[in-house]
């Protein structure tokens, strides 16, 4: 097997590559799910109920990044959830770690190439809208790509339209599949919390500093509901590679947007209710995964 190139700092990883890297992941288990669930900040609790599960850990694939956030533990999980086969990250990459974009959605190129066709991706986000509040769950039916409107977009690169990727230029309308956040809803609904959810939608900044209160009343007014700085380059790629997609947020903080304010969230704060809401959003995921056809 030809050596995966890992002085990826200027061409990006090939089809080859992503090629690869799969393959080696997939050595590692007999389960070939299409599920893909990519935890976010505090998020990763839903492993707890993964059955019979198997670890890869990042640092064992070649060419590989690693996270280096506290809350991403940086390692795949193979198993069951109620039945139907999934694939968990563990950890996922921020532009604000120093990596590109290219790299930060990366891991869903090769979700692709094991057989994921679903994509559900989770993150940690502050409420803009002041109609919600701190454990709110948003479904994302929309989103603002910050850094790629301003030249950072995830797919800026040469594209290989061979079957992890797709074609050069991409409508990104419908990201996000109206039918799960359908189900979604009813299923949050069954388990009596339907007053929690909202649908909306979310902005992605660089970070890592959250935003001041000028910037979240100019986010605001650019019509975003929550903000992170995750998802949207994962979210941009699984459309690009034909996924269906649910996005979830849930409101760890609420942003501030008065001048004079005092208020400084931190990501303690953020780790804090996502702890909080761990235990619900396990329920609701493996309620909403038996719905997936």
């Amino acid at each position: 097997m030809a050596a995966i190139n890992t002085d990826l700092s200027k061409i990006g990883y090939t089809y080859e590559d992503i090629q690869r890297m799969a393959q080696v992941i997939l050595s590692n288990t007999n389960l070939r799910p299409s599920i893909g669930i990519i935890c976010g900040t505090g998020l990763g609790g839903i492993a707890d109920v993964v059955e019979n599960p198997v670890t890869v850990s990042y640092d064992t694939v070649p060419g590989f990044p690693v996270s280096t956030v506290k809350g991403h533990s940086g390692k795949f999980v193979f198993g069951t959830l109620s039945g139907k086969p999934v694939l968990l990250m563990m950890g996922r990459f921020h532009y604000y770690e120093g990596y590109p974009m290219w790299k930060v959605a990366m891991p869903v190129r090769v979700m692709k190439a094991m057989g994921i066709e679903t994509l559900l991706l989770t993150n940690a986000a502050g409420g803009l809208n002041q109609s919600y509040k701190t454990g709110d769950i948003m479904l994302l039916k929309d989103h603002i790509d910050l850094p790629g409107l301003t030249g950072e977009c995830v797919l800026i690169g040469k594209n290989d339209e061979r079957q992890v990727f797709g074609p050069r230029f991409l409508a990104t309308n419908g990201t996000y599949d109206s039918d799960f956040r359908g189900k979604f809803l009813r299923v949050a609904t069954e388990l009596g919390h339907g007053d929690l959810m909202k649908e909306g939608i979310y902005i992605m900044i660089g970070g890592p500093t959250f935003s001041s209160t000028a910037e979240a009343r100019v986010l605001r007014m650019f019509g975003a509901d929550a903000v992170g700085m995750s998802t949207v380059p994962e979210s941009v790629v699984g459309r690009h590679s034909g996924m269906r997609i649910l996005g979830v947020s849930l409101i760890t903080d609420m942003v501030e947007l008065e001048d004079g304010s005092q208020f400084q969230v931190t990501h303690e704060d953020v780790l804090r209710t996502a702890n909080e809401r761990a235990q619900l959003m396990q329920k609701m995921f493996l309620k909403f995964v038996t719905l997936i056809d």
